[in-house]
């Protein structure tokens, strides 16, 4: 941990984002959509400091067992793709070869500790790429940008921060490199401990970034579920505090289905669980999920989510099990990040 000040934490306003209304989620999608989005880097170990040093990416090699699974269902996932794994021919690739089959959709992800220039200091704060100063973040976001078009023959218009460290420039910033989708915010989720920004009052609906472009939000789908739900976004933090985590409230509440905050990943979180808050979001109203893990996860070891083979297993069974109830059980469809955005801008008449 940095024993510099924290900075104001960023924190998305309506001067920033234009929430998509319900209607016109439901006069574009007849059926929910789910969106998949792999955070596509190296692996290292994440109870280390951060260093510039750790680029080894073997991880991309396990990335066909995964790619399987959504090819059988006609899946056509994301991969937002860090600077190490352009950077390695072997690894970037299969990425290619995923795009040019139309199997796979490739866009961004800044990590800022290996993404040149290596003009900050490696700091959790820095880690945030929106709390670089404007000129860096640019910098760096054009380095990957323009690596991945060398690396994979393909312009990426999807982009999502590592760290989720969105800021106060990077709008400005994706629209000016091209960029149409973003999806570097989390709902309803805060990373202020060491510096990053504060999303705690962000829903998980779409929203349109305030720059004239016409960039969509799709935020990593986080919610409530449980019997309070509705209370969740306003009760939460509070019964979140440290003292309510010393008495194990969020625990109580989430095993006695009371209330319980999920987010939609295969990473730490059950399929029981995954499946509770898609019914709970659905029967709110959402028509559209965001579904992310790291590509690193593959690899016995290569992320905290799965330090064995078996462990590695048992993710691919919950990847897996969610996919085939969204398409199955509930009668959704896959959808990447580019045909949200064609659909939504068809149904709002004001863009």
């Amino acid at each position: 941990m940095t024993t510099d000040p924290l900075p104001t934490p960023w924190i998305p306003e309506p001067s920033t984002l234009q929430p998509i209304p319900r209607a016109t989620q439901r006069a574009a999608f007849d059926r929910p959509r789910l969106v998949v989005v792999i955070d596509t880097e190296e692996e290292f170990d994440w109870a280390k400091p951060l260093a510039r040093e750790n680029v080894c990416v073997r991880n991309i090699a396990e990335q066909p067992r995964a790619q399987a699974l959504f090819r059988a269902r006609g899946v056509v996932p994301t991969y937002v793709t860090d600077h190490p794994v352009v950077a390695t021919p072997d690894s970037a690739s299969v990425l290619r070869s995923f795009a040019t089959t139309g199997e796979a959709v490739i866009g961004a992800h800044l990590h800022p500790w290996v993404t040149p220039p290596d003009d900050e200091a490696v700091t959790p704060v820095n880690s945030y790429a929106g709390n670089l100063p404007a000129a860096l973040e640019r910098a760096k976001l054009q380095t990957l940008t323009t690596a991945i078009v060398q690396a994979t023959g393909v312009q990426p218009q999807v982009y999502k921060a590592g760290r989720y460290g969105f800021g106060p420039h990077t709008a400005g910033l994706l629209r000016e490199l091209g960029y149409t989708v973003d999806s570097s915010m989390v709902a309803h989720t805060a990373f202020t401990a060491d510096g990053g920004p504060d999303y705690t009052d962000l829903p998980a609906d779409p929203a349109w970034l305030n720059t004239g472009a016409g960039i969509l939000e799709l935020p990593l789908t986080a919610g409530f579920a449980g019997v309070a739900r509705a209370t969740g976004p306003r009760s939460f933090p509070r019964l979140s505090a440290p003292w309510a985590k010393r008495l194990r409230v969020p625990g109580v509440l989430a095993r006695t289905r009371m209330l319980e905050r999920v987010r939609l990943s295969p990473e730490g979180t059950t399929l029981s669980e995954m499946k509770r808050l898609t019914r709970a979001l659905l029967a709110d109203g959402q028509r559209v999920f965001c579904l992310a893990y790291h590509s690193s996860t593959l690899l016995p070891g290569g992320s905290p989510y799965a330090d064995t083979s078996e462990a590695v297993a048992s993710f691919l069974v919950r990847l897996e099990g969610y996919l085939d109830f969204f398409l199955e059980e509930i009668g959704g469809q896959p959808a990447t990040p580019l045909d949200i955005r064609a659909r939504l801008l068809a149904a709002d008449k004001t863009r």
